[in-house]
Protein backbone atom coordinates (compact mmCIF):
# COMPACT_ATOMS: atom_id res chain seq x y z
CA UNK A 1 0.00 0.00 0.00
CA UNK A 2 1.13 3.55 -0.70
CA UNK A 3 2.98 5.27 2.15
CA UNK A 4 0.25 7.88 2.63
CA UNK A 5 -2.97 6.88 0.91
CA UNK A 6 -4.77 4.26 -1.10
CA UNK A 7 -7.68 6.60 -1.79
CA UNK A 8 -8.48 10.30 -1.53
CA UNK A 9 -11.01 11.69 0.94
CA UNK A 10 -13.52 12.30 -1.85
CA UNK A 11 -13.28 8.92 -3.53
CA UNK A 12 -14.83 6.18 -1.39
CA UNK A 13 -18.37 4.96 -2.16
CA UNK A 14 -20.77 2.20 -1.07
CA UNK A 15 -19.01 -0.18 -3.48
CA UNK A 16 -15.87 0.10 -1.31
CA UNK A 17 -17.55 -1.30 1.85
CA UNK A 18 -15.34 -3.93 3.59
CA UNK A 19 -12.21 -2.59 1.86
CA UNK A 20 -9.07 -1.84 3.85
CA UNK A 21 -7.99 1.70 3.03
CA UNK A 22 -5.40 4.31 3.92
CA UNK A 23 -6.29 8.01 3.92
CA UNK A 24 -4.32 11.19 4.64
CA UNK A 25 -5.62 14.67 5.23
CA UNK A 26 -6.49 17.42 7.67
CA UNK A 27 -8.60 16.95 10.80
CA UNK A 28 -11.51 19.13 9.68
CA UNK A 29 -13.97 18.56 12.53
CA UNK A 30 -14.47 16.28 15.52
CA UNK A 31 -17.66 15.19 17.34
CA UNK A 32 -17.95 12.97 20.41
CA UNK A 33 -21.38 11.31 20.34
CA UNK A 34 -22.02 8.93 23.25
CA UNK A 35 -18.37 8.07 23.61
CA UNK A 36 -17.86 7.33 19.92
CA UNK A 37 -15.55 9.77 18.13
CA UNK A 38 -16.54 10.98 14.66
CA UNK A 39 -13.87 12.76 12.64
CA UNK A 40 -14.25 14.60 9.34
CA UNK A 41 -11.00 14.07 7.43
CA UNK A 42 -10.47 16.54 4.59
CA UNK A 43 -8.11 16.70 1.65
CA UNK A 44 -8.14 18.52 -1.69
CA UNK A 45 -10.76 16.12 -3.07
CA UNK A 46 -13.38 16.04 -0.33
CA UNK A 47 -14.32 14.81 3.15
CA UNK A 48 -14.59 11.29 4.57
CA UNK A 49 -16.09 10.56 7.98
CA UNK A 50 -13.90 8.50 10.30
CA UNK A 51 -15.10 6.55 13.33
CA UNK A 52 -12.96 5.76 16.39
CA UNK A 53 -14.36 3.62 19.19
CA UNK A 54 -13.56 4.05 22.90
CA UNK A 55 -10.69 2.06 24.27
CA UNK A 56 -8.87 1.78 20.94
CA UNK A 57 -5.44 3.32 20.18
CA UNK A 58 -7.10 5.25 17.34
CA UNK A 59 -9.55 6.86 19.78
CA UNK A 60 -6.75 7.92 22.14
CA UNK A 61 -4.70 9.40 19.28
CA UNK A 62 -7.50 11.26 17.52
CA UNK A 63 -9.06 12.58 20.72
CA UNK A 64 -5.88 14.50 21.58
CA UNK A 65 -5.16 16.04 18.18
CA UNK A 66 -6.00 19.67 17.41
CA UNK A 67 -8.11 20.60 14.42
CA UNK A 68 -6.19 21.08 11.16
CA UNK A 69 -3.49 18.61 12.15
CA UNK A 70 -2.52 16.35 9.26
CA UNK A 71 -2.83 12.60 9.84
CA UNK A 72 -2.58 9.30 8.08
CA UNK A 73 -5.18 6.70 9.05
CA UNK A 74 -5.65 3.05 8.19
CA UNK A 75 -9.07 1.46 8.53
CA UNK A 76 -11.98 -0.46 7.05
CA UNK A 77 -14.81 1.05 5.00
CA UNK A 78 -18.24 0.39 6.53
CA UNK A 79 -21.75 1.39 5.51
CA UNK A 80 -23.42 4.18 7.46
CA UNK A 81 -26.84 2.57 7.05
CA UNK A 82 -29.76 4.17 5.27
CA UNK A 83 -30.83 6.29 8.24
CA UNK A 84 -27.36 7.86 8.65
CA UNK A 85 -26.52 8.70 5.03
CA UNK A 86 -25.30 12.27 4.50
CA UNK A 87 -26.71 13.37 1.12
CA UNK A 88 -24.54 16.50 1.12
CA UNK A 89 -21.33 14.49 0.79
CA UNK A 90 -20.32 12.30 -2.19
CA UNK A 91 -18.84 9.96 0.45
CA UNK A 92 -21.98 10.20 2.60
CA UNK A 93 -22.96 6.53 2.32
CA UNK A 94 -19.84 5.25 4.06
CA UNK A 95 -17.44 5.89 6.93
CA UNK A 96 -14.06 4.46 7.84
CA UNK A 97 -13.49 2.63 11.14
CA UNK A 98 -9.97 3.67 12.10
CA UNK A 99 -7.50 1.06 13.27
CA UNK A 100 -4.21 2.97 13.12
CA UNK A 101 -3.28 6.67 13.22
CA UNK A 102 -0.01 8.43 12.32
CA UNK A 103 0.44 12.12 13.05
CA UNK A 104 2.04 13.77 10.02
CA UNK A 105 1.91 17.39 11.12
CA UNK A 106 0.58 18.87 14.35
CA UNK A 107 -1.41 22.13 14.13
CA UNK A 108 -0.80 25.06 16.48
CA UNK A 109 -3.83 26.89 17.93
CA UNK A 110 -5.77 28.36 15.01
CA UNK A 111 -6.13 32.14 14.54
CA UNK A 112 -9.65 31.54 13.17
CA UNK A 113 -11.91 28.60 12.43
CA UNK A 114 -11.53 26.77 9.16
CA UNK A 115 -14.75 24.75 9.02
CA UNK A 116 -17.07 27.77 9.29
CA UNK A 117 -17.30 31.10 7.46
CA UNK A 118 -17.05 33.26 10.55
CA UNK A 119 -16.58 37.01 10.33
CA UNK A 120 -12.79 37.20 10.67
CA UNK A 121 -11.38 40.43 9.23
CA UNK A 122 -9.59 40.43 5.88
CA UNK A 123 -6.20 41.49 7.25
CA UNK A 124 -6.16 38.43 9.51
CA UNK A 125 -7.21 36.19 6.66
CA UNK A 126 -4.44 37.54 4.42
CA UNK A 127 -1.84 37.14 7.16
CA UNK A 128 -2.78 33.44 7.41
CA UNK A 129 -3.77 33.02 3.77
CA UNK A 130 -2.55 29.39 3.72
CA UNK A 131 -5.24 28.65 6.33
CA UNK A 132 -7.87 30.82 4.65
CA UNK A 133 -7.39 28.84 1.43
CA UNK A 134 -8.32 25.64 3.29
CA UNK A 135 -11.87 26.96 3.66
CA UNK A 136 -14.35 25.38 1.30
CA UNK A 137 -15.42 28.63 -0.39
CA UNK A 138 -11.90 29.85 -1.01
CA UNK A 139 -10.67 26.43 -2.14
CA UNK A 140 -13.58 26.27 -4.58
CA UNK A 141 -12.82 29.78 -5.89
CA UNK A 142 -9.18 28.97 -6.62
CA UNK A 143 -10.09 25.71 -8.33
CA UNK A 144 -12.68 27.59 -10.39
CA UNK A 145 -9.94 29.99 -11.44
CA UNK A 146 -7.73 27.06 -12.44
CA UNK A 147 -10.52 25.49 -14.49
CA UNK A 148 -11.40 28.80 -16.17
CA UNK A 149 -7.78 29.45 -17.23
CA UNK A 150 -7.46 25.90 -18.53
CA UNK A 151 -10.69 26.31 -20.52
CA UNK A 152 -9.54 29.67 -21.91
CA UNK A 153 -6.34 28.10 -23.20
CA UNK A 154 -8.22 25.23 -24.81
CA UNK A 155 -10.87 27.48 -26.41
CA UNK A 156 -8.39 30.08 -27.67
CA UNK A 157 -6.28 27.39 -29.29
CA UNK A 158 -9.41 25.93 -30.90
CA UNK A 159 -10.19 29.41 -32.26
CA UNK A 160 -6.83 29.49 -34.05
CA UNK A 161 -4.84 31.60 -31.60
CA UNK A 162 -1.25 30.81 -30.63
CA UNK A 163 0.00 31.21 -27.05
CA UNK A 164 3.20 33.23 -26.84
CA UNK A 165 5.19 34.72 -23.98
CA UNK A 166 6.37 38.32 -23.79
CA UNK A 167 9.08 39.84 -21.54
CA UNK A 168 8.59 40.63 -17.87
CA UNK A 169 11.65 42.90 -17.64
CA UNK A 170 11.20 45.75 -20.08
CA UNK A 171 11.31 49.51 -20.50
CA UNK A 172 9.05 51.97 -18.73
CA UNK A 173 5.78 52.59 -20.56
CA UNK A 174 3.32 55.51 -20.57
CA UNK A 175 0.29 53.21 -20.10
CA UNK A 176 -1.43 55.57 -17.68
CA UNK A 177 -0.60 53.99 -14.30
CA UNK A 178 2.67 53.98 -12.37
CA UNK A 179 5.28 51.38 -13.26
CA UNK A 180 6.92 49.00 -10.84
CA UNK A 181 10.63 49.47 -11.50
CA UNK A 182 13.56 47.07 -11.04
CA UNK A 183 17.12 48.39 -10.67
CA UNK A 184 19.74 47.00 -13.03
CA UNK A 185 22.92 45.77 -11.31
CA UNK A 186 24.84 45.58 -14.60
CA UNK A 187 23.68 48.99 -15.81
CA UNK A 188 24.18 51.39 -12.89
CA UNK A 189 21.53 54.08 -12.51
CA UNK A 190 19.17 52.40 -14.97
CA UNK A 191 15.94 50.53 -14.35
CA UNK A 192 13.71 47.94 -15.92
CA UNK A 193 9.94 48.24 -15.60
CA UNK A 194 7.53 45.37 -15.02
CA UNK A 195 4.92 45.43 -17.81
CA UNK A 196 1.65 47.23 -17.13
CA UNK A 197 0.46 45.13 -20.08
CA UNK A 198 2.21 43.41 -23.00
CA UNK A 199 0.72 46.08 -25.29
CA UNK A 200 3.74 47.03 -27.37
CA UNK A 201 5.15 43.50 -27.50
CA UNK A 202 1.91 41.98 -28.76
CA UNK A 203 1.69 44.65 -31.45
CA UNK A 204 5.29 43.91 -32.39
CA UNK A 205 4.38 40.22 -32.73
CA UNK A 206 1.76 41.20 -35.31
CA UNK A 207 4.32 43.33 -37.16
CA UNK A 208 6.67 40.32 -36.99
CA UNK A 209 4.20 38.28 -39.02
CA UNK A 210 2.35 36.25 -36.37
CA UNK A 211 -1.39 36.38 -36.95
CA UNK A 212 -3.38 35.42 -33.83
CA UNK A 213 -1.69 35.74 -30.44
CA UNK A 214 -2.91 35.15 -26.91
CA UNK A 215 -1.35 34.92 -23.47
CA UNK A 216 -2.54 34.60 -19.88
CA UNK A 217 -0.42 37.60 -19.08
CA UNK A 218 0.72 38.90 -15.69
CA UNK A 219 0.48 42.68 -15.54
CA UNK A 220 1.92 45.03 -12.92
CA UNK A 221 0.60 48.46 -12.01
CA UNK A 222 1.42 50.57 -8.98
CA UNK A 223 -2.14 51.75 -8.38
CA UNK A 224 -4.66 51.84 -5.56
CA UNK A 225 -6.91 48.88 -4.78
CA UNK A 226 -10.64 48.71 -5.50
CA UNK A 227 -13.21 45.97 -5.07
CA UNK A 228 -12.74 45.01 -8.74
CA UNK A 229 -9.03 45.81 -9.01
CA UNK A 230 -6.15 44.20 -7.16
CA UNK A 231 -3.14 46.40 -6.38
CA UNK A 232 0.23 45.39 -7.71
CA UNK A 233 -0.43 42.54 -10.11
CA UNK A 234 -3.28 41.03 -12.07
CA UNK A 235 -3.76 38.63 -14.96
CA UNK A 236 -5.44 39.23 -18.27
CA UNK A 237 -6.27 37.24 -21.37
CA UNK A 238 -4.12 39.25 -23.75
CA UNK A 239 -5.24 38.97 -27.39
CA UNK A 240 -4.05 40.50 -30.67
CA UNK A 241 -5.05 39.80 -34.28
CA UNK A 242 -3.74 40.96 -37.68
CA UNK A 243 -5.69 42.14 -40.72
CA UNK A 244 -8.87 42.73 -38.73
CA UNK A 245 -11.58 45.29 -38.22
CA UNK A 246 -13.57 45.79 -35.02
CA UNK A 247 -16.16 43.07 -35.66
CA UNK A 248 -13.39 40.55 -36.43
CA UNK A 249 -12.16 41.01 -32.86
CA UNK A 250 -15.67 40.83 -31.42
CA UNK A 251 -16.59 37.48 -32.97
CA UNK A 252 -14.06 35.13 -31.29
CA UNK A 253 -14.15 37.01 -27.97
CA UNK A 254 -17.95 36.93 -27.86
CA UNK A 255 -17.91 33.20 -28.61
CA UNK A 256 -15.29 32.63 -25.91
CA UNK A 257 -17.18 34.62 -23.27
CA UNK A 258 -20.51 32.98 -24.05
CA UNK A 259 -19.06 29.47 -23.80
CA UNK A 260 -17.01 30.31 -20.71
CA UNK A 261 -19.90 31.80 -18.75
CA UNK A 262 -22.30 29.04 -19.85
CA UNK A 263 -19.80 26.38 -18.73
CA UNK A 264 -18.85 27.88 -15.38
CA UNK A 265 -21.78 30.16 -14.58
CA UNK A 266 -23.72 27.68 -12.47
CA UNK A 267 -26.74 27.61 -14.77
CA UNK A 268 -27.10 31.39 -15.04
CA UNK A 269 -28.31 32.45 -18.48
CA UNK A 270 -25.91 34.23 -20.84
CA UNK A 271 -27.60 36.71 -23.15
CA UNK A 272 -26.24 36.56 -26.69
CA UNK A 273 -25.46 38.20 -29.07
CA UNK A 274 -23.98 41.07 -27.10
CA UNK A 275 -25.51 44.45 -28.00
CA UNK A 276 -23.21 47.18 -29.35
CA UNK A 277 -23.87 50.41 -27.47
CA UNK A 278 -22.13 53.68 -28.49
CA UNK A 279 -20.39 55.42 -25.61
CA UNK A 280 -22.52 58.56 -25.75
CA UNK A 281 -25.73 56.51 -25.83
CA UNK A 282 -24.55 54.50 -22.82
CA UNK A 283 -23.86 57.67 -20.85
CA UNK A 284 -27.30 59.10 -21.66
CA UNK A 285 -29.38 55.94 -21.17
CA UNK A 286 -27.49 54.28 -18.33
CA UNK A 287 -25.35 57.04 -16.82
CA UNK A 288 -22.27 54.84 -17.20
CA UNK A 289 -19.94 53.41 -19.81
CA UNK A 290 -20.16 50.09 -17.95
CA UNK A 291 -23.93 49.65 -17.67
CA UNK A 292 -25.56 46.87 -15.69
CA UNK A 293 -28.16 45.71 -18.20
CA UNK A 294 -29.84 43.49 -15.62
CA UNK A 295 -31.57 46.69 -14.50
CA UNK A 296 -34.48 46.96 -16.93
CA UNK A 297 -34.84 50.72 -16.71
CA UNK A 298 -33.38 53.52 -18.80
CA UNK A 299 -32.62 57.18 -18.22
CA UNK A 300 -34.00 59.83 -20.56
CA UNK A 301 -32.36 63.18 -21.27
CA UNK A 302 -35.05 65.85 -20.74
CA UNK A 303 -32.79 68.90 -20.55
CA UNK A 304 -34.65 70.58 -23.41
CA UNK A 305 -38.00 70.19 -21.61
CA UNK A 306 -36.85 72.63 -18.96
CA UNK A 307 -34.92 75.13 -21.11
CA UNK A 308 -36.01 78.57 -19.99
CA UNK A 309 -37.97 77.06 -17.12
CA UNK A 310 -38.63 79.13 -14.02
CA UNK A 311 -38.09 76.03 -11.87
CA UNK A 312 -34.67 76.95 -10.49
CA UNK A 313 -33.73 73.39 -9.53
CA UNK A 314 -33.72 72.41 -13.24
CA UNK A 315 -33.14 75.70 -15.09
CA UNK A 316 -29.86 75.87 -17.00
CA UNK A 317 -28.80 72.38 -15.91
CA UNK A 318 -28.51 68.98 -17.49
CA UNK A 319 -31.64 67.04 -16.46
CA UNK A 320 -32.09 63.27 -16.60
CA UNK A 321 -35.34 61.42 -15.78
CA UNK A 322 -35.90 57.83 -14.70
CA UNK A 323 -39.41 56.42 -15.14
CA UNK A 324 -40.15 53.42 -12.91
CA UNK A 325 -43.38 51.50 -13.64
CA UNK A 326 -45.59 49.64 -11.15
CA UNK A 327 -44.77 51.57 -7.99
CA UNK A 328 -48.34 52.50 -7.00
CA UNK A 329 -48.17 50.07 -4.08
CA UNK A 330 -44.83 51.36 -2.86
CA UNK A 331 -44.92 53.28 0.46
CA UNK A 332 -43.37 56.71 0.96
CA UNK A 333 -40.35 54.96 2.47
CA UNK A 334 -39.48 53.64 -1.00
CA UNK A 335 -39.04 57.21 -2.28
CA UNK A 336 -37.25 58.43 0.85
CA UNK A 337 -34.75 55.56 0.78
CA UNK A 338 -33.92 56.17 -2.88
CA UNK A 339 -33.42 59.83 -1.99
CA UNK A 340 -31.06 58.87 0.82
CA UNK A 341 -29.19 56.61 -1.59
CA UNK A 342 -28.74 59.50 -4.05
CA UNK A 343 -27.52 61.77 -1.25
CA UNK A 344 -24.95 59.14 -0.24
CA UNK A 345 -23.53 59.48 -3.77
CA UNK A 346 -23.20 63.25 -3.49
CA UNK A 347 -26.61 64.47 -4.67
CA UNK A 348 -28.37 67.26 -2.78
CA UNK A 349 -31.59 65.24 -3.04
CA UNK A 350 -33.73 63.30 -5.49
CA UNK A 351 -36.77 64.97 -7.00
CA UNK A 352 -39.74 62.75 -7.89
CA UNK A 353 -43.39 62.62 -8.91
CA UNK A 354 -46.03 59.89 -9.18
CA UNK A 355 -48.53 59.39 -11.98
CA UNK A 356 -52.09 59.30 -10.64
CA UNK A 357 -54.98 57.29 -12.14
CA UNK A 358 -56.15 60.32 -14.13
CA UNK A 359 -52.66 60.89 -15.59
CA UNK A 360 -51.86 63.89 -13.42
CA UNK A 361 -48.59 64.11 -11.53
CA UNK A 362 -48.37 64.28 -7.76
CA UNK A 363 -45.44 64.58 -5.41
CA UNK A 364 -42.95 67.10 -4.02
CA UNK A 365 -42.16 68.91 -7.30
CA UNK A 366 -45.46 68.44 -9.15
CA UNK A 367 -46.54 72.03 -8.38
CA UNK A 368 -43.48 73.40 -10.20
CA UNK A 369 -44.31 71.63 -13.49
CA UNK A 370 -46.35 73.44 -16.12
CA UNK A 371 -49.02 71.75 -18.23
CA UNK A 372 -46.55 71.79 -21.12
CA UNK A 373 -43.93 70.09 -18.92
CA UNK A 374 -46.40 67.40 -17.88
CA UNK A 375 -47.56 66.76 -21.45
CA UNK A 376 -44.01 66.50 -22.77
CA UNK A 377 -42.85 64.24 -19.91
CA UNK A 378 -45.87 61.98 -20.39
CA UNK A 379 -45.06 61.65 -24.07
CA UNK A 380 -41.27 61.37 -23.75
CA UNK A 381 -41.33 58.85 -20.87
CA UNK A 382 -44.47 56.93 -21.97
CA UNK A 383 -45.98 57.57 -18.56
CA UNK A 384 -49.04 55.72 -17.30
CA UNK A 385 -50.86 55.36 -14.00
CA UNK A 386 -48.66 53.72 -11.38
CA UNK A 387 -45.41 55.15 -12.72
CA UNK A 388 -42.98 57.20 -10.66
CA UNK A 389 -40.41 59.54 -12.17
CA UNK A 390 -37.12 60.44 -10.48
CA UNK A 391 -35.11 63.44 -11.64
CA UNK A 392 -31.46 64.41 -11.43
CA UNK A 393 -30.10 67.84 -12.41
CA UNK A 394 -26.61 69.30 -12.54
CA UNK A 395 -23.43 68.93 -14.60
CA UNK A 396 -23.50 66.13 -17.17
CA UNK A 397 -20.86 63.90 -15.54
CA UNK A 398 -22.26 64.38 -12.03
CA UNK A 399 -25.83 63.64 -13.08
CA UNK A 400 -24.71 60.62 -15.09
CA UNK A 401 -22.86 59.11 -12.14
CA UNK A 402 -25.65 59.66 -9.62
CA UNK A 403 -28.63 58.79 -11.80
CA UNK A 404 -26.79 55.80 -13.26
CA UNK A 405 -26.49 54.33 -9.78
CA UNK A 406 -30.09 55.33 -8.90
CA UNK A 407 -31.25 53.49 -12.05
CA UNK A 408 -29.80 50.19 -10.80
CA UNK A 409 -30.90 50.69 -7.19
CA UNK A 410 -34.46 51.62 -8.22
CA UNK A 411 -34.66 48.57 -10.49
CA UNK A 412 -33.62 46.30 -7.61
CA UNK A 413 -36.05 47.85 -5.15
CA UNK A 414 -39.00 47.97 -7.58
CA UNK A 415 -38.64 44.47 -9.01
CA UNK A 416 -37.23 45.46 -12.41
CA UNK A 417 -33.89 43.75 -11.96
CA UNK A 418 -33.08 40.45 -13.68
CA UNK A 419 -31.42 37.90 -11.42
CA UNK A 420 -29.36 34.82 -12.31
CA UNK A 421 -28.21 36.12 -15.68
CA UNK A 422 -25.04 37.41 -17.30
CA UNK A 423 -25.84 40.41 -19.47
CA UNK A 424 -22.93 41.38 -21.70
CA UNK A 425 -22.55 44.34 -24.01
CA UNK A 426 -19.91 46.04 -26.12
CA UNK A 427 -19.39 49.75 -25.55
CA UNK A 428 -18.13 51.24 -28.82
CA UNK A 429 -17.39 54.60 -30.47
CA UNK A 430 -15.46 56.20 -27.63
CA UNK A 431 -14.46 59.84 -28.18
CA UNK A 432 -10.83 60.06 -29.24
CA UNK A 433 -10.28 63.29 -27.30
CA UNK A 434 -11.68 65.27 -24.39
CA UNK A 435 -11.16 68.78 -23.07
CA UNK A 436 -9.73 69.40 -19.63
CA UNK A 437 -12.32 71.60 -17.92
CA UNK A 438 -9.69 73.49 -15.91
CA UNK A 439 -7.00 74.09 -18.53
CA UNK A 440 -9.06 73.85 -21.73
CA UNK A 441 -6.37 71.52 -23.11
CA UNK A 442 -7.30 68.78 -25.58
CA UNK A 443 -6.10 65.36 -24.42
CA UNK A 444 -6.71 61.70 -25.22
CA UNK A 445 -9.86 60.43 -23.54
CA UNK A 446 -9.34 56.66 -23.63
CA UNK A 447 -6.54 55.00 -25.61
CA UNK A 448 -3.95 57.12 -27.43
CA UNK A 449 -2.78 54.22 -29.60
CA UNK A 450 -6.13 53.44 -31.23
CA UNK A 451 -6.96 54.25 -34.82
CA UNK A 452 -9.22 57.31 -35.17
CA UNK A 453 -12.38 56.69 -37.15
CA UNK A 454 -11.82 58.46 -40.46
CA UNK A 455 -8.05 58.15 -40.21
CA UNK A 456 -5.74 61.05 -41.07
CA UNK A 457 -8.50 62.98 -42.85
CA UNK A 458 -10.60 63.10 -39.68
CA UNK A 459 -7.62 64.36 -37.67
CA UNK A 460 -6.95 67.09 -40.24
CA UNK A 461 -10.52 68.28 -40.86
CA UNK A 462 -12.76 67.56 -37.85
CA UNK A 463 -13.16 69.18 -34.46
CA UNK A 464 -11.07 66.91 -32.18
CA UNK A 465 -14.01 66.56 -29.77
CA UNK A 466 -16.12 65.08 -32.60
CA UNK A 467 -13.57 62.42 -33.58
CA UNK A 468 -14.35 58.87 -32.48
CA UNK A 469 -11.80 56.12 -31.99
CA UNK A 470 -11.96 52.46 -32.94
CA UNK A 471 -12.04 51.65 -29.24
CA UNK A 472 -14.29 49.26 -27.37
CA UNK A 473 -14.97 47.81 -23.94
CA UNK A 474 -16.66 44.55 -23.04
CA UNK A 475 -18.95 44.84 -19.99
CA UNK A 476 -20.82 42.20 -18.00
CA UNK A 477 -23.35 42.99 -15.26
CA UNK A 478 -21.90 46.44 -14.73
CA UNK A 479 -18.28 45.24 -14.56
CA UNK A 480 -15.82 46.30 -17.22
CA UNK A 481 -13.96 43.15 -18.22
CA UNK A 482 -11.57 44.78 -20.66
CA UNK A 483 -10.76 47.53 -23.10
CA UNK A 484 -9.52 47.03 -26.61
CA UNK A 485 -8.93 48.84 -29.87
CA UNK A 486 -8.04 48.65 -33.49
CA UNK A 487 -4.48 49.96 -33.32
CA UNK A 488 -3.04 53.00 -35.01
CA UNK A 489 -0.39 51.32 -37.16
CA UNK A 490 0.48 54.24 -39.48
CA UNK A 491 3.27 56.56 -38.26
CA UNK A 492 1.90 59.77 -39.78
CA UNK A 493 -1.57 59.20 -38.31
CA UNK A 494 0.00 58.45 -34.93
CA UNK A 495 2.16 61.58 -35.02
CA UNK A 496 -0.82 63.74 -35.99
CA UNK A 497 -3.00 62.18 -33.26
CA UNK A 498 -0.39 63.02 -30.63
CA UNK A 499 0.14 66.50 -32.08
CA UNK A 500 -3.54 67.32 -31.45
CA UNK A 501 -3.03 66.26 -27.82
CA UNK A 502 -0.07 68.63 -27.48
CA UNK A 503 2.87 66.29 -28.10
CA UNK A 504 5.50 67.52 -30.54
CA UNK A 505 6.96 65.20 -33.16
CA UNK A 506 10.36 64.87 -31.48
CA UNK A 507 8.81 63.83 -28.16
CA UNK A 508 6.70 61.13 -29.79
CA UNK A 509 9.65 59.88 -31.86
CA UNK A 510 11.72 59.63 -28.69
CA UNK A 511 9.13 58.04 -26.38
CA UNK A 512 7.85 55.49 -28.90
CA UNK A 513 10.96 55.00 -31.00
CA UNK A 514 10.66 51.20 -31.05
CA UNK A 515 7.04 51.12 -32.14
CA UNK A 516 7.43 53.85 -34.77
CA UNK A 517 10.51 52.15 -36.21
CA UNK A 518 8.54 48.91 -36.51
CA UNK A 519 5.55 50.68 -38.11
CA UNK A 520 7.88 51.96 -40.85
CA UNK A 521 8.71 48.43 -41.96
CA UNK A 522 5.31 47.30 -43.23
CA UNK A 523 2.91 47.03 -40.28
CA UNK A 524 -0.37 45.17 -40.85
CA UNK A 525 -3.69 46.60 -39.63
CA UNK A 526 -4.21 44.94 -36.26
CA UNK A 527 -6.30 45.08 -33.13
CA UNK A 528 -6.92 43.31 -29.88
CA UNK A 529 -8.35 43.21 -26.41
CA UNK A 530 -7.39 41.96 -22.95
CA UNK A 531 -10.21 40.67 -20.69
CA UNK A 532 -9.25 40.53 -17.02
CA UNK A 533 -9.01 36.94 -15.75
CA UNK A 534 -9.46 38.02 -12.13
CA UNK A 535 -12.68 39.89 -12.94
CA UNK A 536 -14.04 37.00 -15.02
CA UNK A 537 -13.56 34.61 -12.09
CA UNK A 538 -15.01 37.20 -9.67
CA UNK A 539 -18.24 37.29 -11.70
CA UNK A 540 -18.43 33.52 -12.12
CA UNK A 541 -17.82 32.94 -8.39
CA UNK A 542 -20.34 35.68 -7.54
CA UNK A 543 -17.81 37.33 -5.25
CA UNK A 544 -18.01 41.08 -4.51
CA UNK A 545 -14.23 41.47 -4.04
CA UNK A 546 -11.58 40.45 -6.55
CA UNK A 547 -9.17 39.34 -3.80
CA UNK A 548 -11.50 36.41 -3.05
CA UNK A 549 -10.53 34.83 -6.39
CA UNK A 550 -6.73 35.23 -6.11
CA UNK A 551 -4.65 32.73 -4.14
CA UNK A 552 -2.17 35.18 -2.64
CA UNK A 553 -3.32 38.79 -3.16
CA UNK A 554 -1.87 41.95 -1.69
CA UNK A 555 -4.00 43.91 0.73
CA UNK A 556 -5.47 47.34 0.01
CA UNK A 557 -2.12 48.97 0.84
CA UNK A 558 -0.25 46.73 -1.62
CA UNK A 559 1.30 44.67 1.18
CA UNK A 560 1.77 40.91 1.41
CA UNK A 561 0.93 40.35 5.07
CA UNK A 562 1.84 36.66 4.89
CA UNK A 563 5.35 37.02 3.41
CA UNK A 564 6.07 40.49 4.79
CA UNK A 565 6.52 42.27 1.44
CA UNK A 566 7.58 44.88 0.59
CA UNK A 567 10.80 44.66 2.60
CA UNK A 568 13.82 46.87 3.15
CA UNK A 569 17.16 45.93 1.57
CA UNK A 570 20.43 45.60 3.43
CA UNK A 571 23.04 48.25 2.79
CA UNK A 572 25.29 45.78 0.97
CA UNK A 573 22.52 44.91 -1.47
CA UNK A 574 21.71 48.59 -2.04
CA UNK A 575 25.38 49.27 -2.75
CA UNK A 576 25.49 46.38 -5.24
CA UNK A 577 22.51 47.89 -7.05
CA UNK A 578 24.01 51.41 -6.93
CA UNK A 579 21.06 52.68 -4.90
CA UNK A 580 20.55 54.88 -1.89
CA UNK A 581 17.25 55.25 -0.04
CA UNK A 582 15.71 58.62 0.72
CA UNK A 583 12.81 58.13 3.12
CA UNK A 584 10.04 60.74 3.39
CA UNK A 585 10.40 63.14 6.28
CA UNK A 586 7.71 62.83 8.96
CA UNK A 587 5.12 65.59 8.75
Amino acid sequence: MHRYRSHTCGELRASDVESDVRLSGWLHNRRDLGGILFIDLRDHYGITQLVARPGTPAYEALDKLSKESTVRVDGKVVSRGTENVNPDLPTGEIEVEVGEVELLGAAAPLPFTINTEDGVNEERRLEYRFLDLRRERMHKNIMLRTAVISAIRHKMTALGFNEMATPILSATSPEGARDFVVPSRLNPGKFYALPQAPQQFKQLLMISGFDRYFQIAPCFRDEDARADRSPGEFYQLDVEMSFVEQEDVFQPIEKLMTELFEEFGGGRHVTSPFPRIPFREAMLKYGSDKPDLRAQLELVDITDVFEGSEFKAFAGKHVRALAVPDVSAQPRKFFDQLGDFAVSLGAKGLAWVRVAEDGSLTGPIAKFLTEENVAELTKRLSLAAGHAVFFGAGEFDEVSKIMGAVRVEAAKRAGHFEENVFRFCWIVDFPMYEKDEETGKIDFSHNPFSMPQGGLEALQTQDPLDILGWQYDIVCNGVELSSGAIRNHEPEIMLKAFEIAGYDRDTVEEQFAGMLRAFRFGAPPHGGIAPGVDRIVMLLADEPNIRETIAFPLNGNAQDLMMGAPTELEEARLKELHLSVRKPQPK
